[in-house]
């Protein structure tokens, strides 16, 4: 499967575009590597999230190592994340950060949202676009 089409270059100046899996909302990200840890800058309307940029790999990982398809599972930070699912590995005591990906207290959550469509269209991974219960497994 080859990489979805993606407008911009990842910068600040131009940042990627990209859609939910559901395909309803827009939203951008760009690396922020001058960050300490380089940071994913989502912005989501007037919200602005952060993730860990290393997040990126780890997960790639994590989906090899899983070897089939994972639930998306996106939830706010106040809501618990479903177990076996990208949101609940993104908190993870277990994961490699040892917890949340997310940097932004009081945003960290949505990882399972915003993270795989960006993995998608840099040819990391396969999301599925359905309504709900969408999944993701690393290419």
């Amino acid at each position: 499967m080859s990489a979805a089409k993606v407008a911009g270059d990842g910068t600040k100046a131009s940042p990627w575009e990209l859609k939910t899996p559901t395909g309803t909302s827009g939203y951008t990200m760009y690396r922020d590597e001058s960050a300490d840890p380089p940071l994913l800058v989502c912005q989501v309307g007037s919200t602005k999230l952060t993730y860990q940029l290393r997040c990126l790999e780890d997960l790639h990982a994590a989906l090899k190592a899983h070897g089939d398809w994972m639930p998306l599972g996106s939830a706010d930070e106040q809501k618990p994340a479903a177990e076996g699912t990208v949101e609940a590995w993104g908190r993870s005591a277990d994961n490699p950060v040892g917890g949340w990906y997310g940097m932004r207290k009081g945003y960290r959550g949505r990882f399972g949202m915003y993270v795989p469509p960006l993995m998608e269209a840099l040819g990391m991974a396969e999301v599925t676009h359905d309504a709900k219960n969408n999944r993701m497994r690393a290419i």
